[in-house]
């Protein structure tokens, strides 16, 4: 495949592409993926399969920000602006050390890592179409809250940074450092109540 950037064509069978690459990005990783697999994975010939994606980087990045997308919209979807501050921020931090402590979300930041010299649009591409997305409906809550009298926020957007930094305490260093790949609930659980219980101590009214 060509290592230059091409524009990605969407048609008939782009979606089942998709689905049969993710299916093998995440059984072999990045580099283990083959084109072959992947053709056969999603049910196309491989002239199909070239004529989306010239490039197997830029598939994969189409599929991490599809991926991305449905993270970011499943974690949305639990940022009810109605509902209590303490609950609403407990499923959002599960929301999002889930996703960065999954598999596919520790390849994702990887390859954005690794190829961010030759690909700096990755990185950004990846953060827009997830992280970013979910910022925007944090904040939007934290207004709700404010406008409630619930939280007391100087600063939202740096507030929203902190908690999404928070939800990353000890985990994410000891993922980015290959101490360790996974973590059981009770670990998870340790982070996600401590990111809670710190924000409140910091922004309740």
């Amino acid at each position: 495949m060509a290592d230059e950037q091409q524009g990605v064509k969407r048609g008939r069978k782009f979606d089942q592409v998709l689905a049969g690459a993710r299916d093998i990005f995440m059984s072999d990783g990045f580099e283990g993926a083959s084109v072959d697999d992947i053709a056969r994975a999603a049910g196309v010939s491989k002239a199909t399969l070239y004529s989306y994606f010239p490039d197997k980087r830029f598939l994969f990045m189409e599929v991490a920000k599809a991926e991305c997308i449905r993270q970011a919209e499943s974690a949305v979807e639990t940022i009810d602006d109605a509902g209590p501050v303490r609950d609403i921020l407990t499923e959002a931090a599960w929301q999002m050390v889930n996703f960065f402590t999954s598999d596919f979300g520790q390849r994702v930041f990887r390859l954005c890592v690794a190829e961010s010299d030759r690909f700096p649009e990755l990185g950004r591409e990846f953060y827009e179409s997830g992280p970013a997305l979910v910022q925007a409906k944090l904040i939007a809550f934290l207004e709700c809250a404010m406008s409630r009298g619930e939280l007391a926020i100087d600063d939202i957007k740096l507030a929203a940074d902190q908690f999404s930094e928070l939800c990353k305490a000890d985990l994410f260093p000891r993922m980015v450092f290959s101490m360790d790949k996974s973590f059981d609930e009770a670990q998870k659980k340790r982070i996600v109540t401590g990111a809670v219980e710190t924000f409140l101590a910091r922004y309740a009214a």
